[in-house]
């Protein structure tokens, strides 16, 4: 379980699906039975002392409208695609509940910025523009490997790194099936490697908590 500060107030807490019901417990135990409502993202579950938390299911998982129903679909087990991207490296993959099944990782060559100036510059920057289109081709190509196929049993994709370089990737025409599965977050990841990719399964499947105290 991981926690950091949220803007406006309150602390994001992520939670694994398996240990969400004990953390519900200790909730109620701080603040008091709270009540659950339905909202357009989860459910809002406010305590007796004011309390509130703010649950966010993972990716894939059906809305419910009470929170037994929640930790049932939290919890359950969906098979969820990964593309991890940054600059220069990708690692895609497919998970089926907890287990990473498919993986591919790659790296490609892209020149780090120069803070040279004038021509020499210009065609620096091409260059570089340039390894980073060929690199994003490359992953695309991974993606349409991997992913493709198992578009039909996915419930989600789930995208982590530079968003830009995520998006260029998906811009490729023969990923279009896979941009209704989308999801919207986005997680944070380091340069992508096999480990960081094994790591992000457990990161997607979090129930993402938003805790404000009284």
């Amino acid at each position: 379980m991981t926690a950091r500060p949220a803007a406006g107030g309150g602390r994001w807490v992520d939670v694994d699906p398996g240990r969400l019901a004990r953390w519900l417990e200790n909730f109620t135990a701080r603040h008091g039975p709270p009540a659950a409502e339905p909202t357009g993202y989860g459910l809002l579950l406010t305590a007796p002392d004011g309390a509130t938390a703010e649950l966010h299911p993972p990716p894939g998982a059906a809305g419910t409208a009470d929170l037994p129903g929640f930790v049932a679909e939290a919890g359950a087990a969906r098979r969820i695609g990964l593309l991890l991207a940054r600059k220069a490296a990708v690692a895609v993959g497919v998970a089926d509940g907890t287990r990473l099944v498919e993986s591919k990782v790659d790296t490609s060559y892209v020149q780090s910025r120069t803070a040279a100036g004038g021509w020499s510059q210009q065609r620096f920057a091409r260059r570089r523009d340039n390894q980073a289109k060929a690199a994003a081709a490359g992953a695309s190509d991974i993606a349409v490997r991997l992913l493709l196929p198992a578009a039909g049993t996915l419930a989600a994709l789930v995208c982590g790194g530079d968003r830009r370089t995520v998006d260029t990737i998906l811009e490729d025409r023969r990923l279009a099936p896979l941009l209704p599965l989308r999801s919207d977050r986005l997680l944070d990841v380091p340069e992508p490697r096999r480990a960081v990719l094994v790591d992000a399964v457990a990161a997607a499947r979090a129930v993402r908590v938003l805790v404000r105290d009284p």
